[in-house]
Order: structure tokens, then C-alpha cells, then sequence
């Protein structure tokens, strides 16, 4: 009689983890940061069809990296959640605390009972009436809730794109500060890019979205067309006069299919 095969369960969980870190490192950079007037999503995303940073509710946008197949139906299903208990109780119960447990419940079980793990990290955001209410959660393969106080990094290589936003990265930063450093940040992480230090990421390449602040009720909006080339820095590195951006509303980038 064959025996079989044993693993211990430590074993297991450190497999799982390596082959979920694999498939979130393979994928193209996502940076989420604070600024003075809400928050700021900007992904490396060459497609123009599929969305890497999403609208979930009126004040809630929601970013991932990882296998677009997998966090499309997180997604998905984060927006029925929330429109169901909008609808049924109050819109002021949807919140991004309550929207990350959710996320979390789901990856956490996924990760434990089945053999494969989602190959995805994602980001829940909420704008808050105040910047000193703004809420960055960074949710994991297996469940873990990180709550960021000033940026996330997620995906490809973040060591490069979080160093070069640790040593920028300020509070009250004006739209345009934000947009020139969140670039810089992905273009020192991406392989696109190379090695060249003063190479950025054109904006052909890039998803860029906010939740503003004083929008009187869905926060969120796309940046993309002469709004988004108004933002970008310039290629010399230097950084330049900031740039107010104009009421252009365009539809955005997008995000990369495994």
C-alpha cells in the first residue's frame, strides 16, 4: 500500500505564501497616497480596458494588483456588499473598515481551506470629511489588515517605488506634488523603465484616479487625457512649478490580465 504524502501544516502556509507572493510580484505597480485634498490612486497600467483602481461606493475606491480575474470578482462582489447595506440600512454604515473585514473573512478563508490562495493584494480607501479621517487599508493574500497611515505600495518591485516615496512623500501635498511623486516612485520600480534613473512612466502607461474630498457625494474620479498630462512631471527629474489640473474627464487607463 502507497502511503501518502505528508506535509506539515507550517509546511502548507509557507508554500502558499511563496506562491501567492510570486504571482503579486509578477504583476505591474499600484501606489495609493494621501493628499491635501483626498486621496490619490496611481497604477502602471498600459491596457485601456481593464481597471486596476475602482469606484466601490460614494466616498470608497478600491486598487489591486495580482491576478485581474480574481481581485475583478473581490471587486465585484465588495460593490454588491456595499450597495446591499446602503440600501437596506443606512449609506452612512458602509464604510471601509466594514468593507475590509469583509475582504479579509474571504482571503483569510481562502488561504486556510483551499489549495490555492487569491493572488492578489488590494487597497480599500475612504474619503473622510477631514484629511485627519482619510482611511487607507492594505488587505493580503491570506486575510491580514494593515491600516497605512500615509501611502501604500503594492505589486512588482516595491522596494525601489517605496523607497523613492518614503524620501518625497509629505503631508498637505497639493494634487500635482502628489501625481509628480507617485510617478517618479512607479518609474524607480518599473521594468519599463529600466535602469535609467530619469526615465519616467509616460501617461499612456498610467491609471490615475482621486477621491476628491469636496465633491458633494461620489468622491471618485478618473484623471486621464490633457488633465492627467498637466499633472506629469517632466523627464529630467526635476521637479518643476506644479500644475493646476483642469476639469477634464476622460476615461482612464487601465490594468494588466495574468
Amino acid at each position: 500500500m502507497t502511503m501518502p504524502l505528508y506535509a506539515s501544516a507550517e509546511q502548507v502556509m509557507r508554500d502558499r505564501s511563496e506562491y501567492a507572493r510570486k504571482g503579486i510580484a509578477r504583476g505591474r505597480s499600484v501606489i495609493v497616497l494621501k493628499y491635501a485634498d483626498g486621496i490619490l490612486f496611481v497604477a502602471e497600467n498600459p491596457s485601456s480596458t481593464l481597471h486596476k483602481v475602482s469606484e466601490i461606493y460614494d466616498r470608497i475606491g478600491f486598487a489591486a494588483v495580482g491576478r485581474y480575474s480574481e481581485f475583478e470578482n473581490l471587486r465585484q462582489a465588495g460593490i454588491r456588499f456595499a450597495d446591499v447595506r446602503g440600501y437596506q440600512n443606512d449609506p452612512r454604515d458602509v464604510t471601509s473598515r466594514s468593507l475590509a473585514n469583509v475582504y479579509a473573512t474571504t482571503l483569510g478563508t481562502y488561504f486556510t481551506e483551499q489549495i490555492k490562495p487569491f493572488e492578489v493584494e488590494i487597497c480599500v480607501a475612504e474619503v473622510g470629511d477631514v484629511a485627519e479621517a482619510d482611511t487607507l487599508y492594505r488587505l493580503t493574500y491570506d486575510g491580514s489588515i494593515v491600516d497605512e497611515p500615509q501611502f501604500i505600495v503594492m505589486g512588482g518591485t516595491v522596494d525601489a517605488a517605496n523607497t523613492a516615496l518614503k524620501d518625497a512623500f509629505a503631508d498637505g501635498l497639493s494634487l500635482a506634488e502628489a501625481v509628480s511623486i507617485a510617478v517618479k516612485a512607479l518609474s524607480a520600480g518599473s521594468p519599463s523603465t529600466g535602469s535609467s534613473s530619469s526615465e519616467l512612466l509616460p501617461a499612456s502607461k498610467l491609471e490615475v484616479a482621486v477621491l476628491e474630498r469636496a465633491r458633494p457625494r461620489r468622491a471618485f474620479r478618473r484623471i486621464a487625457g490633457a488633465a492627467l498630462d498637466s499633472l506629469m512631471p517632466s523627464a529630467a527629474g526635476a521637479s518643476g512649478d506644479d500644475k493646476d489640473v483642469k476639469d477634464v474627464e476622460l476615461p482612464a487607463s487601465d490594468d494588466e490580465s495574468k
